[in-house]
């Protein structure tokens, strides 16, 4: 039997139009939450909220081309943005998605994530509406 490519949920990613709101919401319910981050290569600013079994990353955007800022523009309130799993290997797991049809975004390249690592994310048509993003561990 194949071993599964797919470890652990890593994150579950919340658009949000105001970064410092969203924080101070999670602050206030006793949650660690890390001081904001610029990605521009994802067009993002992210925090992570650090909870016992997983993460919540806050995503506000940088700008108006940022993906997220059309997220937010259908949901002016914000909302679940996608799910993010770990990998162990990037690469295979790829290969794997698009051997089973799923498109990977972009130019189909990881590209270094929140935590310094290769992510990738797959086409959220693909699952079922829901965008996913792998993060090699």
């Amino acid at each position: 039997m194949n071993e599964p490519l797919l470890t652990w949920l890593n994150h579950v990613a919340i658009a949000v139009p105001d970064l410092n709101r969203a924080a101070a919401q999670y602050r206030a319910l006793g949650a660690a939450v890390t001081e904001p981050q610029d990605l521009p290569d994802h067009g993002v600013t992210v925090v992570f909220v650090t909870l016992p079994n997983t993460k919540i990353e806050l995503l506000q955007p940088l700008d108006d081309s940022s993906p997220i800022a059309k997220f937010l523009t259908r949901n002016p309130t914000g909302g679940v943005h996608h799910l993010c799993f770990e990998v162990h290997d990037i690469n295979a797991a790829s290969a794997k998605l698009i051997d089973n049809g799923v498109s990977i975004l972009g130019d189909g390249n990881p590209k270094i994530g929140a935590h310094g690592k290769p992510v990738i994310f797959a086409n959220p048509k693909d699952f079922q509406g829901t965008l996913i993003e792998l993060e090699q561990i």
